[in-house]
């Protein structure tokens, strides 16, 4: 059944207004200023206010039943609202994250990072696109539909999330506490991104994760180089040999039995990435690398999305400051993390992990891991109706079929998700590979943004049918 014209044709004619779109970048420069870093506890206050400011924001535009929900163990807020007044309806779930990424280096930042700045068709702004500028696309749609008809096609369900960027650590024990309110037929998630401008990409598949964090130590304090250097093992030294032995010389993850249980792409499926998705030449460009690299007999696209991954993400230690220190440190420290595919389960690494790194310390170094967080793989199935629903208002909107991919991120609410409700969910993202998500001068092309906004309004309506 196709949902007739009058079903969108107010909503759409909303939304492209340009009273509206004016009103609703104000709108969202408003959200992004809230420096809402979870990962730093400092920003607590600043999460908690940006979770009233949604709390208000929902209300206005016509949303019920909103609560601002706190979190376990006193984690971090998460935002609920409703509008279920379409008896014999689906419902949907509509999902997004409000805190984001530390915004270091500084320095890098062309603008600042937390006051939007529109320089041609981009905003730029932490939280951008990751996911302040895609959660707003859900919000702008529903208020297209009540501002214009007075009701929704459907029944709506919005949870905003406050820590998603940690790895949403308290996530399992928020699902058991709020399943019953969550419960929906279906599940809309708007934090991934297209192949590029005209190529919308419905996701299939994310990559989980394994964040760990290694600390070395030699002497009980640091050292004069001078008086020690040569006669004992720098810590840092140690630190970096023990990283170079996480990976093998030809790009593999070097740990015993890491590739054990992966799941190997059929070649009807590599022949689609090849045809279909980004290129060499073309994600080398996007990312100004003069060269890729990784596990040889792969893409890049393949090492991206479909291939684990064992990433450093940040070494400290030692003296950093302006001159010189002529010191030993007594200690390094390094962030790593795995990115994970189907069906390599997270503790499983963890086990493989610890007997490696004792293996690989040297014997005047001592070396303590942490394991500080995970979330398993996910492949949803793409034959539901609801996926359906998202492949035409795709069309509809940008004249073209979504490719079915996977996306090299992790999303650790998806997998939940997909297990506590045991319902379809959708991964229709529209942020762009070159948007600098977790990174300085972060990006929504707001073209894009517009766009996004008629797809969800057609999305919802063709769901509705």
């Amino acid at each position: 059944m196709v949902p007739s014209l009058a079903t969108t044709a107010l909503p759409l004619h909303y939304c492209f207004q340009s009273k509206q779109r004016s009103r609703w970048l104000s709108q969202l420069t408003e959200l992004i200023a809230f420096p809402t870093i979870s990962a730093l506890p400092q920003h607590r206050k600043d999460i908690t206010f940006c979770a009233q400011w949604l709390a208000r924001h929902l209300a206005e535009i016509g949303l019920q039943h909103i609560q601002v929900l706190p979190g376990p163990k006193g984690g971090h807020p998460s935002v609920y609202a409703d509008w279920l007044q379409a008896p014999g309806k689906p419902t949907l779930l509509l999902y997004g994250h409000y805190d984001v990424q530390p915004v270091d280096p500084l320095k890098e930042w062309r603008t600042p990072p937390f006051k939007a700045t529109i320089i041609g068709d981009k905003l730029f702004a932490r939280g951008a696109s990751d996911d302040k500028g895609q959660l707003f696309i859900h919000l702008k749609a529903i208020e297209s539909y009540l501002r214009t008809s007075g009701s929704l096609p459907l029944n709506i369900k919005i949870w905003l999330e406050g820590e998603e960027e940690i790895g949403s650590p308290n996530l399992s024990a928020f699902l058991n506490r709020e399943a019953k309110q969550l419960q929906a037929d279906a599940v809309l998630v708007s934090d991934t991104e297209m192949l590029g401008p005209n190529r919308p990409s419905i996701i299939y598949g994310l990559r989980g994760n394994l964040n760990c964090e290694l600390e070395v130590s030699g002497s009980r304090h640091d050292l004069h180089s001078g008086r020690y250097g040569g006669a004992v093992h720098n810590p840092l030294q140690a630190l970096s040999e023990m990283i170079a032995r996480l990976h093998d010389h030809k790009g593999r993850v070097a740990i015993p039995g890491f590739y054990g249980r992966v799941r190997e792409l059929e070649p009807a499926q590599r022949q689609e990435i090849r045809c279909s998705c980004a290129r060499h030449q073309q994600i080398l460009t996007d990312l100004d690398l003069p060269a890729g690299w990784g596990e040889a007999g792969y893409s890049l696209f393949e090492r991206m999305t479909s291939r684990p991954a064992l990433t450093i993400n940040g070494i400290a230690g030692g003296y950093t400051g302006p001159g010189a220190k002529s010191v030993i440190p007594s200690r390094g420290l390094a962030h790593f993390s795995f990115r994970l595919v189907p069906d390599q389960e997270p503790t499983e690494i963890a086990q493989l992990l610890r007997p490696h790194i004792a293996a690989i310390t040297p014997p005047a170094i001592r070396s303590r891991l942490k394991i500080t967080g995970g979330s398993r793989p996910v492949l949803l199935p793409i034959r539901s109706s609801v996926m359906q629903a998202a492949v035409r208002a795709v069309q509809q909107t940008w004249a073209v079929s979504p490719v079915f991919t996977r996306s090299g991120g992790t999303i650790p609410l998806v997998e939940q998700l997909h297990r506590h409700l045991r319902v379809p969910i959708v991964l229709l993202g529209f942020g762009l590979p070159n948007d600098d998500i977790h990174a300085p001068n972060e990006k929504m092309n707001l073209p894009t943004f517009f766009r996004g906004i008629e797809t969800v309004i057609r999305f919802m309506a063709e769901y509705a049918t």
